[in-house]
């Protein structure tokens, strides 16, 4: 990078005198980098004469591409910078209703006592959202369901897994995991009103009943899951939610859960556009989403865990009765 910097100062200013001055070295230093730099080339690059310096063919393609080389080199380094410091700049990243509940606040408080001068902005309601906006280059990166339209996105792996739990204010309408046909018959609240040909739950449910011979029809439709719950802790209705945001609601003490049969998991990853770049502000806080979110799975891995065991010893003791 030195010896670049030192041919383009001689080009610019005509000698290697004038190039040293302005580099503030000696002129026998700047002299023998440019030597050492035409050594490795193999060419010269320079026409030397008493009067003034003239460049070669070779030196006169060599400016553009040695330019072009120490701004990229610029660019690096303040890249590198910019992430360690992140003096300025904004976050710009979408994700699903939900997170908010159990993801979000905790994770832009950290963000903002570590770099409090970084703008923040997310949005979304919904994850096909996320990804159409992603797509558009409206936000930078986002956190969604999986699946999604993969068109114009980069799609990473998996980063949380969660298990959709049935929800209700009645113990023992939770004492074993919900089959198809018991939410046929159930009194529903679901979420996803307006997403629900999009939403992968609300298809998955659809195709299920489809395969079963049955139907599923909704009660009351709500927009957000965290109103459906609400309203299944009211006894209006039960719901479907994913677990972390049933264990995290303000009424979790008011109402019971159970997965369902099959269990039905949700996965989720971020995405980002394909010809879009990060700015260094948006990847930090996707680093820090990723820890917020291993502490997640943990939670939620621990509770399929727990109820796994629960329903195997229970099964065991009375292989004919339901939990209890």
């Amino acid at each position: 990078m030195r010896q670049l910097a030192y041919f383009l100062s001689a080009v610019e200013h005509g000698s290697f005198s004038a190039a040293a001055e302005r580099e503030h070295i000696a002129q026998p230093s700047l002299s023998d980098q440019i030597r050492r730099l035409e050594q490795d080339l193999g060419a010269a690059l320079f026409i030397r004469t008493n009067r003034s310096l003239q460049l070669t063919d070779i030196g006169r393609l060599l400016i553009p591409l040695a330019r072009n080389t120490l701004r990229s080199a610029d660019l690096i380094s303040s890249t590198a910078r910019e992430a360690t410091t992140l003096k300025g700049g904004a976050v710009s990243f979408g994700t699903f209703s939900s997170a908010h509940r159990y993801l979000l606040a905790p994770l832009i408080t950290e963000f903002h006592a570590n770099y409090p001068q970084v703008r923040i902005k997310i949005t979304g309601l919904n994850s096909s959202e996320v990804a159409r906006a992603v797509r558009k280059g409206e936000l930078e990166a986002g956190l969604v369901q999986l699946p999604v339209d993969p068109q114009g996105l980069r799609i990473g792996d998996p980063v949380l897994s969660d298990t959709v739990v049935y929800v209700s204010s009645d113990p023992s309408r939770t004492d074993t995991p919900v089959s198809i046909e018991t939410l046929s018959e159930a009194k529903l609240v679901l979420s996803e009103a307006r997403w629900r040909n999009d939403d992968p739950l609300r298809r998955s449910i659809t195709q299920r009943a489809r395969t079963a011979g049955v139907e599923v029809q909704p009660f009351v439709e709500v927009e957000f899951q965290s109103a459906a719950i609400e309203l299944a802790a009211n006894g209006v209705g039960d719901t479907l939610a994913s677990y972390l945001l049933a264990q995290s609601h303000t009424n979790s003490n008011r109402v019971f859960w159970a997965p369902l049969q099959p269990p039905f998991e949700e996965h989720f990853a971020f995405v980002t556009g394909i010809n879009g770049t990060l700015s260094p502000a948006t990847r930090q806080f996707m680093i820090l989403a990723g820890r917020h979110i291993s502490t997640l799975q943990e939670r939620a891995s621990t509770w399929q865990t727990e109820y796994s065991l629960i329903s195997d010893r229970r099964n065991l003791r009375m292989p004919n009765s339901k939990l209890c």
